[in-house]
């Protein structure tokens, strides 16, 4: 295989053949092609793209690249979610208990946060003695045992990936449709589940900002799936403003905990039975969305969802005491509200920057050697379409760094757009598929 002729073509615009495609991404993973040869490739493919075959073929090999899980031993139907990032999406910590107290197996692989957007990881630390340095057979006993299971992206899962992900990081080339879906699948179809999940989002606080480019994302991951023997099913929701009222990892878990026990926001609440419902039809655990979501509320009111929370939470070495008594959890020593400077409704939210805000309290990674206050955050109590007087009370915020929460304070002035009549209360699920 001659690299220079593969860069070359793909810059003229043409096609690499399945064996080039394989060749290439089992010889950069070796470290037999190196960076320069390889940046160049991904900046042709930035400009002139991937076809669907070229696609399929880059994600197959990435997923082959390192170890396929093999989940086939640990009995029932297993089941994976991913959420493409957003602000306040905390979304897995009460879906996959939730789903789990319903009988499927949940096998999750999950990453930690970088810029804006937060990592399950990272929130689910906020609990005392959790950890996610699982063994591949601790991961699948798990799943065998509890019926939940979540660990770190394991460095044997798609190598390849993980190496193409960083260098894409670095040289632009993060933001195209192909590549994208190709990294996030090749890590889902090694993972071995029989049934994945996706939550894309759209919408100013997410990766995509167009509904049609994460229309685009979206049918694209789920046929790269399917071409893989995966049943894949999708929403695509909003993300125009966070999800829930709580930004910022330990405020997150709490959050978390009150879903659970019936007494969350309704948005949150309303996508984790969206998604659990697909989970459930896709699996054969329910025959239609009306049944399933009896039964996910019926697995919050009895209190099975919870229980299989604690469950989880002790398997994994955390104090199970700290999902009933929430106080345990990291708090901050500086609580402060963010006051409405003109009465109206509020019409729109830059939810990037609430992101960016929490960020610079300290609660995510500017670089991935950064470390995280879990304690800090954001607590909203006016989202789009509230009513708000001048002198009320917009949102609080939880600092431990008087300079890092004033910072925080003017980039939470910048959120909020006002009208002067009613505005309508934003759709959160944009799109629900039909396999």
């Amino acid at each position: 295989m001659n690299m220079y002729d593969l860069i070359l073509r793909k810059r003229e615009g043409g096609t690499i053949d399945t064996k080039e495609m394989y060749d290439m991404i089992v010889d950069y993973t070796n470290g037999r092609i190196p960076d320069y040869q390889m940046s160049a490739f991904l900046m042709a493919v930035y400009f002139k793209g991937l076809s669907d075959p070229e696609t399929l073929d880059m994600t197959t090999a990435m997923a082959y690249s390192g170890e396929v899980l093999d989940l086939s031993d640990v009995g029932g139907v297993t089941a994976d979610k991913h959420s493409t990032g957003g602000v306040g999406d905390k979304t897995s910590l009460v879906l996959a208990p939730l789903v789990a107290s319903c009988g499927i197996k949940v096998a999750k692989m999950s990453g930690r946060g970088l810029g804006h957007t937060g990592g399950t990881i990272d929130k689910l630390e906020s609990i005392p003695g959790f950890h996610t340095e699982l063994s591949m057979d601790e991961f699948k006993d798990n799943v065998r045992n509890h019926g939940i299971a979540l660990m770190g992206q394991s460095a044997k899962i798609a190598p390849a990936d993980k190496l193409l992900y960083a260098l894409r990081d670095v040289t632009a080339t993060v933001d195209n449709i192909s590549l994208i879906a190709a990294s996030i699948m090749s890590k889902k179809i090694a993972a071995g589940t029989d049934l994945i999940v996706l939550d894309v989002k759209t919408g100013s606080g997410a990766f995509m900002k167009k509904y049609e480019d994460s229309m685009e994302l979206a049918t694209k991951m789920a046929w790269l799936g399917k071409r893989a023997g995966k049943k894949v099913e999708y929403v695509i929701s909003d993300m125009d403003q966070p999800l829930g009222n709580m930004v910022g990892n330990a405020l997150e878990v709490k959050e978390a905990i009150d879903t659970l026990n019936g007494k969350g926001p309704d948005d949150l609440k309303q996508l984790c039975i969206t998604l659990g419902g697909l989970m459930l039809t896709g699996t054969g655990f329910a025959k239609d969305m009306d049944e399933a979501a009896d039964m996910l509320n019926d697995a919050i009111d009895s209190g099975r969802a919870i229980g299989k929370f604690k469950e989880f939470i002790k398997a994994q070495g955390g104090l199970p005491e700290a999902i009933d008594n929430p106080e345990m959890l990291p708090e901050s020593t500086l609580i402060e509200p963010l006051y409405a400077t003109q009465s109206g409704y509020i019409k729109h939210m830059d939810c990037e920057k609430v992101g960016l805000a929490c960020l610079a309290l300290g609660g995510g990674r500017f670089t991935k050697e950064s470390v995280i206050d879990l304690s800090v955050g954001i607590e909203l109590k006016k989202k789009v379409s509230d009513e708000v007087k001048e002198g009320d009370v917009l949102a609080y915020l939880y600092a431990n760094d008087k300079e890092k929460l004033e910072d925080a304070r003017e980039k939470l002035m910048e959120v909020y757009e006002y009208s002067a009549t009613p505005v309508e209360k934003p759709e959160l699920i944009k799109f629900i598929s039909r396999d």
